[in-house]
């Protein structure tokens, strides 16, 4: 076995065991916080880290499939722009959550798709090409898209200003994303081992990155997590169950082929929480970036989970390879 081999099985088993290893992470976080909470000092620049594996992860296929295929980009680009935050908003007020705490479940709902929807959308047999794009896509319109829905939503509770947003995001998620875009095209045409290094191994960083965000925001939030009450995880799930059923709908109703409209349900569905944890621990009080850690786990669960539902329904057992799971 190479070197290259080894690396792979480790990036493999890291992803593989991403929901353990985010649990572990979680109750030790919640049984000694103070071992965590340094960590919520650098949760930024982990993001950018992950962002930069996205980048690497991206080639010019995938932006040619935006010109080649703007139909069904679009549509699940504007599913995911317009579902996400509009649930999230009339979930905060049908249940009654305080705004400081609300405020988070609305930046999930703001954010770009995360990375898991291409990883479960592979896992359950969707279009991950579209998957890809799509995530692409709402990735490169975050600075503009995110902050407006954040203004326009709760700009009254709030005092961080649009140009504040848009100017982190462009830091933390455009400018490492172009960095790896950049990287890749330069390894790949100089360096493709090292290109093939990199690829092998930053599914481990990436994993690594999340969990240790996780814990941070836990370690914060330790008290808030033990009264925080059925409200919060109901308005995680019912967020997260409504945007994946929402995002098939809409596939299916715009006459998307079934691999495609599971494609556009993942991309609903599954959100870059890890970015709402940055922003919410950036410009909002701690306990804002409880809902979008507690996504962070949740989505690990329900992706997979339907991912195995739709191979069922295929009929066709999801493999012990492909059990692998991964996070934004």
């Amino acid at each position: 076995m190479t070197a290259l081999d080894r690396l792979e099985r480790v990036g493999e088993f890291t992803s593989k065991y991403f929901v353990l290893w985010v649990l572990i992470a979680s109750a030790a976080a919640l049984y000694s916080p103070a071992a965590f909470t340094p960590i919520s000092e650098y949760i930024t620049p982990l993001l950018g880290v992950i962002m930069l594996g996205m980048g690497l992860t991206l080639t010019p296929d995938d932006f040619k499939r935006i010109v080649e295929r703007p139909r069904d980009v679009l549509i699940g680009a504007a599913a995911q722009w317009l579902v996400m935050p509009t649930l999230a908003y009339a979930l905060v007020v049908a249940l009654g959550l305080p705004w400081e705490v609300g405020i988070g479940l609305i930046l999930v709902g703001a954010a770009p798709g995360g990375t898991a929807s291409n990883v479960m959308t592979y896992l359950g047999r969707g279009d991950v090409a579209l998957s890809v794009t799509i995530t692409t896509v709402t990735t490169i319109a975050a600075p503009l898209v995110m902050p407006a829905w954040i203004v326009a939503l709760a700009g009254e509770q709030i005092s961080v200003t649009f140009a504040q947003l848009s100017e982190t995001i462009i830091w933390v998620v455009l400018v490492p994303v172009v960095a790896g875009l950049v990287l890749r095209l330069l390894l790949d045409r100089y360096a493709p081992t090292a290109a093939k290094v990199g690829l092998s191994v930053f599914p481990a960083i990436s994993v690594v990155a999340i969990v240790a965000i996780v814990a941070a925001v836990v370690g914060l939030n330790v008290e808030n997590i033990l009264t925080a009450g059925a409200l919060v995880v109901v308005a995680v799930v019912l967020h997260n169950g409504l945007g994946l059923g929402a995002g098939y709908g809409v596939g299916k109703l715009t006459g998307m082929a079934e691999d495609r409209a599971r494609a556009c349900a993942f991309e609903v569905g599954l959100q870059n929480s890890g970015l709402a944890v940055a922003l919410a621990t950036a410009f909002f009080d701690p306990i804002a970036a409880l809902i979008p850690a507690l996504f962070s786990v949740w989505h690990n669960v329900s992706g997979p989970a339907l991912a195995t539902l739709f191979t069922r329904i295929d009929g066709e057992p999801i493999s012990e390879y492909e059990a692998s799971v991964g996070a934004d």
